[in-house]
């Protein structure tokens, strides 16, 4: 098999801020309780016209300005996401006309919610493992803004809008992919949807709104328990201790979550990468962005061991172990 590994990343969110007053103008809530119950204190909200591909754009090309890299020899191209501008064409494949990447380049949409880009990554691994691709941009995007229902305060406190990017490319030398875990509980199906060509699931009828309907309670119980066991068997599988773990990169869904399951692994906060606080909930992007936060605030350098999990809608998750080995930046990052 061929080695593969993680060259470089880039980001981007919106300019439009959605504060936590502005939120107490629109639904029945105050700054105290949405930073208790979830640590949210922003997020960054689409324009109209300001679509995921818009997104994705932009966080590639911040990759590009940073890393000196260009994606002309891109031979794959995958993004995740649950909002994509289009039910058809791909998202993926506005990306490849718009970034000039060539036509021979494959491109395609991954759906797994908040574990889409945990996917993207493991999909794009597997490729560049197998020789069938050298070069695979992964992006995890999201628009969640365009369907948040902000009359339901339990969810639309939540929810952000943000675009990561990385390059996986393949490695003589060695790999930067130590492990993966993958998982996934239907019956639960119902918890967390958006209505489609199809209004029941599980036989349950759906609440048709045409947004993003969430039991929260349910998905809290549902990760803290079975996110902590996830994490156990991926590291089973690659034979790494948790103490060897540099940085632990939970979906960012709210701190109510990420602290339970911590504690239920033993694993220290202080070693935790999130990216809720200015950004909210931006699903798939939420991993790829609190990444990003560790390595342009210095604390993630290359050697290190990153474990990211996701997990959200489907019940679906997935867990990839890493070590950092990324390119030398040439570039200054775009602010966030």
């Amino acid at each position: 098999m061929t080695g593969a590994k993680i060259t470089a990343i880039g980001t981007y969110v919106p300019e439009k801020r959605l504060t936590n007053a502005d939120l107490e103008q629109m639904v029945d809530t105050d700054n105290e309780w949405i930073v208790g119950r979830t640590g949210i204190r922003e997020r960054r909200i689409s324009r109209q016209d300001e679509y995921t591909s818009d997104l994705c754009v932009s966080a590639v090309q911040d990759l590009m300005k940073r890393y000196g890299k260009n994606v002309e020899d891109v031979d794959m191209v995958l993004v995740a996401t649950s909002t994509p501008d289009f039910s058809f064409p791909s998202v993926a494949s506005l990306i490849q006309d718009r970034l000039n990447i060539p036509q021979t380049a494959g491109a395609m949409d991954l759906s797994a919610a908040c574990a889409g880009f945990v996917y993207a990554l493991h999909t794009a691994h597997s490729y560049v493992a197998s020789g069938m691709h050298r070069k695979v941009l992964v992006i995890g995007a999201d628009t969640i803004s365009k369907i948040t229902d902000y009359t339901d305060r339990s969810t639309c406190i939540l929810f952000g809008d943000g675009a990561g990017a990385v390059l996986v490319e393949s490695d003589k030398q060695s790999t930067g992919f130590l492990g993966f875990q993958l998982a996934s509980d239907g019956s639960g199906a119902h918890h967390v949807y958006r209505t489609g060509l199809a209004h029941t699931v599980n036989n349950i009828e759906l609440v048709d709104t045409q947004m993003l309907v969430q039991n929260g309670r349910e998905v809290f119980r549902w990760a803290i328990r079975t996110v902590p066991l996830g994490v156990q068997q991926l590291l089973e599988k690659a034979e790494v201790g948790l103490e060897q773990i540099d940085w632990f990169i939970p979906h960012s869904a709210n701190m109510r979550m990420i602290e339970p399951i911590c504690e239920r692994m033993n694993y220290p906060m202080e070693q935790v990468l999130h990216s809720l606080v200015n950004f909210g909930n931006t699903s798939a992007a939420t991993i790829p962005l609190a990444l990003d936060l560790g390595i342009r605030e210095g604390k993630v350098k290359n050697g290190h061991k990153i474990l990211m999990y996701g997990f959200g809608a489907g019940l679906t998750q997935a867990g990839q172990l890493v070590e950092l080995n990324l390119d030398e930046q040439v570039g200054e990052p775009t602010l966030l």
